[in-house]
């Protein structure tokens, strides 16, 4: 969490605020890459929260380094998701305003070892994903299968 965000989280509380966000689509073999959480232990795709003076694809690239390991270039802005709720393990409530990317590697190495944000990654089949973060994401990954017509 960004010091931004915890500054509005010292005069709120756990009161609902909404954050924009970014999600990076990382597909290879027809499989998605996802993020182990450390926060909810439960899986998302690669992103996070902007930072105060950030554009989103300055966000996509800070974060995906930041979860992933990859350095990304984005191939196409898919979808603007506006109806992100999310209760976090410690109370805190947010309504996630999320820009989703397809992005490809260009650098970096994927992550081998646990973070502060994330346990593991792996590419998962779009028809066989684990549990997830929120239905926020499903809706995020559903949308890169049609985008890319993978069934």
């Amino acid at each position: 969490m960004s010091d931004y965000i915890q500054t509005i989280r010292s005069k709120v509380g756990h009161l609902p605020i909404i954050l924009n966000a970014v999600a990076g689509a990382v597909v290879k073999n027809q499989q998605i890459l996802l993020q182990e959480r450390t926060d909810t232990k439960n899986w998302s795709l690669p992103g996070g929260y902007m930072e105060y003076g950030e554009t989103f694809l300055e966000t996509l690239q800070r974060e995906l380094i930041e979860d992933s390991g990859l350095q990304v270039e984005p191939l196409a802005m898919l979808k603007t998701f506006d109806q992100g709720f999310t209760t976090y393990p410690n109370g805190d409530q947010a309504q996630v305003i999320s820009r989703l990317y397809l992005v490809k590697p260009v650098g970096g190495h994927l992550i081998t070892s646990p973070t502060d944000e994330t346990l593991s990654l792996k590419y998962f089949d779009f028809s066989a994903l684990p549990p997830l973060l929120n239905q926020q994401n499903q809706e995020m990954i559903t949308c890169v299968a049609k985008y890319l017509k993978i069934s």
